[in-house]
This record gives structure tokens, C-alpha cells and sequence, in this order.
């Protein structure tokens, strides 16, 4: 059975430069993510973890460099294509939730189906199958600043999943949150992991990365090492 790859960086190099300095983020990062992995990558501030997952998520590109995001040279497109490509192919995480506050929990997850021009009653059976599928069946009607922290990454998982995207692109995603409901979102993770869905997930917490089935570690910008988790290990074991 072929591997599809859905992320192939090759060399890629991002610099800022301001009138009196050049600074560089990434050095020649160059690594390949295949269908059905949990990756993720790891750093300390100021390693360039941020910088790449910016330009994983279509937010940012590269100096140099090619990104090549589901058979798609990411590099190559316009701002249009760019925020097609976020709205499709990547189902965005973030630490702050990013939620419409005074709306349901079932309209925050409808909302990127809607850009995408799906039918309502479509966006409706997949906000509800989401929902369910992260354990809020029973708070769809919730407008997200009646949920609790864990409750509301929740949400956003299953808004990330509303488009069936290529990739899960998760910032840290437990940040937020006390440590018994970050359990219960990797839980998830690893549950969504098992049922096929490609996940890349930036932290800075050893323990968090554990749980995925890789971990790639950025120091200076550059990929320091990447290797089977120890967690994951152990399983095979």
C-alpha cells in the first residue's frame, strides 16, 4: 500500500529583515508528514517551532524553500488560493480557542462549512456529528463563554474537523487549559489519530508530545532531531 505524503518541506529557510538586521527563523528545515500520522514538533521560544507552523498553516511563507501541502505547491499560490487552501486543507487549533463568544457552540463549528459553501442542513448534521464525537452532545446549544476551557477546545476540534481537511494543525492546544482536561483533549487527539486523521501539533510541553506517535524538535531554526516518541515506543514494545 503507497504512503501518501501530505507535508514535504524541502530547504526551507524564512528570514525577517528590518533596515538595520536580518534574522533567521528557520535554517533549512527539510522533512516529509505522511497520511495518518501524529506528529509533533517541539521547542523552546525563539527555536522557530512558531515560525514553521505558521507557514505549515498557508499564514506565512517561506524565504526559500518549497512547501508542498497535499500534493499542493503551497509556495506558488495567491492570497486567494491561500486562504482556500486554510479553509480545505487545514483544520486550524489554536490555544485561545478562537470562538465567537456569544454564539453557540453549533454555529462556531457550522461557520467554516459555511465559507465553503456548504448546504445548511449539511452543516448542520456534520456540527452536530462532531460535536458528538468530542463529547458535547449535550452542549451544542451553549454559547462558547458558558463552557469551560476544556469544553470550549472541544469546539474547536470539531470545528477543525467540519471540513474533513488533509491535516489537524494544532497550536498548542492544551495551553490553556488545567492538566486533567489536557488528558482528555489528547485522549481525543489520539482517538482521531486512530480513526485516520493526519495531525501536527506544536508545544513546548515534553509531556503533551508524548502523545504523539513522532516528535520532530526545533533549536535555532533548525531540526535538531525527529524520532519515534518514547510513549510510542513502549506500545510497540
Amino acid at each position: 500500500m503507497s504512503v501518501k505524503p501530505i507535508i514535504q518541506t524541502s530547504h526551507l529557510t524564512k528570514i525577517y529583515k528590518t533596515d538595520v538586521v536580518e534574522t533567521v527563523a528557520l535554517s533549512d528545515v527539510s522533512f516529509q508528514i505522511n497520511e495518518g500520522e501524529f506528529v509533533a514538533i517541539m521547542g523552546p521560544s525563539g527555536s522557530g517551532k512558531s515560525t514553521l507552523m505558521h507557514i505549515l498553516g498557508a499564514l506565512d511563507k517561506a524565504t526559500s524553500g518549497t512547501y508542498i501541502l497535499d500534493g499542493k505547491n503551497v509556495e506558488n499560490l495567491g492570497d486567494d488560493e491561500l486562504a482556500d487552501i486554510r479553509n480545505q486543507k487545514i483544520g486550524f487549533i489554536f490555544q485561545a480557542y478562537n470562538l465567537l463568544p456569544r454564539t453557540t457552540a453549533l454555529r462556531n463549528v457550522m461557520l467554516p462549512m459555511a465559507y465553503g459553501g456548504i448546504p445548511k442542513e449539511e452543516r448542520l448534521a456534520l456540527a452536530e456529528k462532531y460535536l458528538t464525537l468530542v463529547g458535547l452532545a449535550d452542549r451544542m446549544k451553549h454559547t462558547s463563554n458558558q463552557l469551560s476551557g476544556g469544553q470550549q477546545q472541544r469546539v474547536a476540534i470539531a470545528r477543525a474537523l467540519s471540513m474533513n481537511p488533509a491535516m489537524i494543525l494544532a497550536d498548542e492546544p492544551t495551553g490553556n487549559i488545567a492538566s486533567v482536561q489536557a488528558e482528555e483533549i489528547m485522549d481525543i487527539f489520539q482517538e482521531l489519530n486512530r480513526k485516520g486523521h493526519t495531525i501536527v501539533m506544536i508545544t513546548h510541553e515534553p509531556d503533551i508530545a508524548e502523545h504523539a506517535k513522532r516528535i520532530i524538535h526545533i533549536k535555532d531554526g533548525k531540526i535538531s532531531s525527529d524520532s519515534t516518541s518514547h510513549r510510542q515506543k513502549l506500545i510497540r514494545k
